[in-house]
């Protein structure tokens, strides 16, 4: 007997959402498209999440128990080992996805293959505020530089990718690794953002991504540096050093701008291949040199006296300059530091 396989498996890991589940499920079996099975994962709960789920009675609904909590991550990687469907849509259960999204998503991946991952805009529920997301493969990519670029709840991938390539999400970068996954998935195709809102996101307190704020702050600058090596740029170790400690943030000394000169001009060098969308990372490039020089003169723990005659050197090398608000400042740290 040849076994049916749905058109799309909605993957959705669960823990301690009772308030919210209900209304989640009903969103996804009330799809105008409804070739997909439901695969929900319980993360060990400790409230009635569970007994909410086995109050519907539809077969597409597969309930998984995990007898112990081992993590949203390892439950989104057993549902991808398991999964039937063409296509994976992404859930969360405190989500509401409108009627249309999955017609609209099936519609848009089957017409493009090259496409392996396909999101949509979304709005805060509650608020009415919409999350703009780019739409097109080129806009996508050059956010990557910068953040993620889908709303992780809203996205559908293709499957085949998945089993081809024995990619799955990095449990260590949690509460990134949606993040994580977009960077690697780059290599394997292209990425979509349909412009119409099609999901409701809930924001509150609980929510993993709130929990671990931290964490997640220290795992994005991780994966914007992982992301630039889709240039195959060859730097010196000093110009690694320096490179990771401008994307972390880090307060560089006086003497590493030329060492970030250099750098500049391999990455955008490297860049004539097309990697990224061209003004794009031109901009990404400008940010990121606005950002060191602001950092350097403003967000520094340590003044000295040198700081006004150095504003002078990098306005001159980079074109940066203060607002004029920020210049009188940097000129009261400076005198401070004279007088001391």
């Amino acid at each position: 007997m040849i076994e049916v396989h749905p058109k799309v498996t909605v993957l959705m890991p669960v823990y301690n959402c009772s308030q919210y589940v209900g209304d989640t499920i009903t969103s996804i079996l009330g799809q105008t498209f409804a070739d997909f099975e439901f695969l929900i994962i319980d993360d060990a709960s400790t409230d009635d999440t569970v007994a909410v789920i086995k109050s519907f009675k539809d077969e597409r609904i597969c309930l998984i128990e995990k007898p112990k909590n081992t993590g949203y991550t390892n439950s989104l990687n057993y549902g991808l080992t398991i999964a039937k469907g063409v296509y994976i849509a992404r859930m969360d259960g405190d989500d509401i996805s409108l009627p249309e999204r999955f017609a609209k998503q099936v519609s848009y991946m089957d017409a493009h293959l090259e496409v392996v991952a396909c999101g949509t805009t979304y709005s805060i529920m509650g608020s009415g505020q919409i999350k703009k997301v780019p739409i097109h493969h080129g806009d996508i990519k050059v956010q990557l530089l910068k953040k993620t670029c889908f709303g992780h709840p809203t996205v559908m991938m293709r499957k085949a990718i998945f089993d081809r390539f024995e990619i799955r999400y990095n449990p260590s970068t949690e509460p990134a690794e949606d993040y994580d996954l977009w960077v690697r998935l780059l290599a394997y195709g292209e990425f979509y953002n349909l412009p119409e809102v099609l999901l409701l996101y809930r924001v509150h307190d609980s929510q993993v991504s709130v929990k671990k704020a931290k964490q997640k702050f220290e795992n994005y600058y991780k994966i914007k540096r992982s992301i630039l090596n889709y240039l195959d740029v060859s730097l010196t170790n000093e110009e690694e050093t320096t490179l990771d400690r401008i994307i972390f943030r880090q307060v560089i000394a006086y003497n590493e701008f030329e060492v970030f000169k250099s750098i500049k001009e391999k990455l955008l060098f490297a860049n004539q291949k097309g990697v990224f969308e061209a003004s794009g990372f031109y901009n990404y490039i400008n940010e990121m040199t606005h950002l060191l020089c602001k950092d350097y003169f403003l967000h520094r723990k340590a003044y000295f006296p040198k700081l006004i005659p150095h504003y002078v050197a990098i306005n001159r090398s980079f074109g940066f300059r203060l607002s004029p608000l920020d210049t009188i400042k940097l000129i009261v740290k400076s005198l401070i530091s004279y007088s001391k």
